[in-house]
């Protein structure tokens, strides 16, 4: 299959790369650039060569689907076709427009000269696969830009504008007309001029005091990511740069393979790759329709609701926010405010940036004035009665075609569809707080929820920011139900003698974000004492009760009453254990009847993980989420599960399945509610099999 065109205008040979959609250096493009590098190399009529791709990509870079396959190592390799660059007895001028990023860029540095569109974003953002450039975009880049914006840009995976790098000799020539036709003249010049060929691995570092100041990024490196080895890694393949060129590639090549090998690498290319498998949704296509969102609806003017405000308003959608008084919309306005100030002081946001989101705002406290939005977002209290009340509300007043979404994050939404006459446009859009910076978006598709309305949920993520997982209808959707068994597992624990402070620990050493004591009572204890509540209402043959039970009764809801799992000083965060907790476990014990024993931290965290492990496994068997990946993306965006672990599910698989269905055994055989820890039929099968989650 061509994925190139080749064709010469007066004596310059034009190679356009055509690999859709992005580009991307796989086998056969790297085979078909340097077959056309020979055809131009061998035809004396060719005086010189521009490389260029489309106006929307030069090249995204690798084809990752080639990573940790033997087709990443088929020759010719990105190395063999950058080495022929490099050594090209012709002038080689690269024309980049659009996005140009990791092995793209290296193909272009390789190039001896480039002319780039203003817009065009540059960038090698292999540090967030876990990588660092291993085609000697570490040695050429600090040699064309400087050292200090070289190792910024490396070590931190920054992409930035052509436009901005013009003082730089990484381009010879930004423009803003048609680049491939300014690259052309400039070859010509070149030709017209004879001048020798220049090539960047000729171009020595001389920067004064280089040797110490990559010792105090090393430093900071290091105490920035200090559970990711490649960002550290990165620093030690620039600082080859002050090495002989040859020497300082044989270092990153040396360097790139010990990265590819580690369990970090493979988790942050798992979740590259997760997150675009997200979006692809089963009934869903490219060509299904789509409805437009020019203005939406919010119901709710608290935390939550300000909160999906915001998303729209950075987007440039006008939201009309909903309240029942005066006072709470004031909040609601005072609070979005705010948070734009905090950004504004950030430097994020312009004076002017902020001026123009803030207009895009209205209050109401008429359901009529929603009359005329494309999407309405309820985030009201969470109580089945006041769903059904709005969307009763807003069926009578929406105009057809109107998309409306609940923001639960739990309840039914095939029973709040059954409120409205138009069921197929319900559908769940559950932000998580604070939701104008928490990147996940949990689509609930319902029974009757249209694939147009999915698809237009969807496209809605991109469009603010979000990365979309969808799930079916169930109790607590995906992240909550699978948080629900992560909580037994804790409860357990605190039962058989752990304290609140040694599952904090050893989930934080594991790498959390936080414990789930700490983060209960960051949330608020009295959040999940009522969605106890309701459960046992609604099954009251189950026993929904636990020791946090007997904390809110006591009044302590966490860090907003002073006192939760933790003792918090007057206007501090910071958790103190507190004797009270420790004897309200030790009470509940007794009750019990159980003899209190210790625990090893890894004890711990596999109880925990494993039960999440589990549960997930469930809401695959019951076809809740799509592909295994899915939840992987809800814990990593929505949860705090670490990033180097790549989720849940992708540890499981780590560690091996047949392990986790042997724990769990083992800790059915110690457990008061051994049918808690029965592995899940698809953990067992496959653990027999040895086949992997999907």
């Amino acid at each position: 299959m061509t994925q190139l065109t080749y064709t010469v205008v007066d004596g310059i040979a034009l190679i356009t790369m055509q690999n859709p959609p992005v580009n991307s250096m796989g086998h056969m493009q790297r085979r078909q650039i340097l077959e056309a590098l020979d055809q131009a190399e061998a035809d004396a009529a060719v005086r010189a060569v521009v490389i260029t791709g489309s106006e929307q990509v030069f090249s995204g870079g690798a084809d990752i689907t080639e990573f940790g396959t033997p087709k990443a190592n088929w020759h010719p390799t990105l190395r063999d076709v950058i080495d022929a660059l490099d050594a090209y007895s012709k002038p080689v001028v690269a024309a980049i427009d659009g996005i140009c990023l990791g092995g793209g860029l290296e193909l272009a540095l390789a190039a001896h000269y480039r002319v780039a569109a203003g817009r065009t974003l540059v960038g090698l953002p292999e540090v967030k696969l876990g990588l660092l450039p291993g085609a000697g975009g570490t040695q050429r880049l600090p040699r064309l830009v400087g050292l200090e914006r070289g190792l910024d840009m490396i070590v931190n995976g920054k992409k930035e504008k052509a436009a901005d790098l013009a003082d730089t000799r990484l381009f010879d020539l930004v423009v803003e007309g048609a680049v491939a036709d300014a690259a052309m003249a400039f070859a010509r010049e070149r030709v017209r001029a004879g001048d020798p060929i220049r090539r960047t691995r000729d171009i020595t570092i001389t920067e004064p005091d280089a040797q110490a100041f990559l010792q105090v990024v090393r430093r900071n490196t290091a105490a920035a990511h200090p559970r990711l080895p490649a960002p550290s890694q990165c620093v030690e393949a620039v600082a080859g740069c002050l090495l002989p060129f040859d020497d300082g590639i044989k270092k990153e090549r040396s360097l790139f393979i010990q990265l590819m090998n580690t369990p970090e690498s493979a988790a942050l290319r798992h979740v590259f790759a997760a997150e675009r498998a997200a979006t692809k949704v089963q009934g869903i296509s490219p060509h299904t329709p789509k409805r437009e969102i020019r203005r939406v609806g919010v119901i709710g003017a608290g935390t939550m609701g300000s909160g999906i405000s915001m998303n729209f308003l950075n987007a440039g959608i006008p939201v009309t926010l909903l309240d029942m008084n005066d006072e709470a919309l004031a909040r609601g306005v005072a609070a979005i405010r705010k948070n734009y100030e905090a950004t504004k002081r950030k430097g994020r946001i312009s004076q002017t940036q902020m001026d123009q989101r803030v207009a895009l705002l209205q209050t109401t406290l008429s359901y009529g004035d929603l009359s005329d939005t494309d999407l309405v977002i309820e985030a009201a209290f969470e109580d089945m009665a006041i769903k059904e009340k709005v969307f009763r509300v807003l069926d009578e007043v929406l105009k057809p075609g109107a998309i409306l979404a609940t923001n639960t994050s739990t309840l039914d939404v095939n029973a709040i569809a059954t409120f409205v006459k138009r069921p197929a446009d319900v559908v769940g859009l559950h932000f998580f707080s604070p939701a104008n910076v928490m990147r996940l978006l949990e689509i609930v598709r319902a029974d009757q929820t249209s694939d147009e309305v999915l698809a237009t949920s969807l496209n809605l993520a991109k469009v603010i920011g979000k990365q979309p997982v969808v799930s079916g209808v169930c109790d607590g959707f995906i992240g909550n139900r699978m948080l629900n068994g992560y909580r037994d597992a804790g409860e357990e624990l605190l039962l058989l003698g752990a304290s609140p402070k040694e599952i904090d620990s050893a989930l934080e050493d594991f790498g959390f974000a936080m414990g789930p004591y700490r983060m209960g009572d960051l949330a608020g204890l009295d959040i999940g004492w009522a969605i106890r509540k309701r459960r046992q209402a609604e099954q009251p043959d189950r026993d929904f009760s636990c020791v946090a039970d007997r904390l809110c009764e006591a009044g302590r809801f966490g860090q907003k009453t002073g006192a939760g799992w933790y003792r918090y000083e007057s206007g501090s965060r910071t958790a103190h254990s507190d004797p009270v907790v420790a004897e309200i476990l030790d009470a509940y014990r007794q009750e019990k009847s159980i003899v209190p024993r210790s625990f090893t931290s890894r004890e711990i965290v596999e109880r925990c993980v494993f039960a999440l492990v589990n549960e997930g496994a469930r809401i695959l068997e019951e076809g809740i989420a799509q592909r295994a990946s899915d939840l992987d993306i809800v814990y990593l965006n929505g949860y705090g599960f670490p990033l180097h672990r790549g989720g849940p599910m992708h540890f499981a698989q780590r560690v091996g399945l047949y392990n986790v269905v042997r724990a769990m055994r083992r800790f059915a055989a110690q457990s008061r509610n051994p049918d808690f820890w029965q592995p899940a039929s698809m953990l067992v099968q496959l653990a027999d099999s040895g086949d992997a989650l999907k």
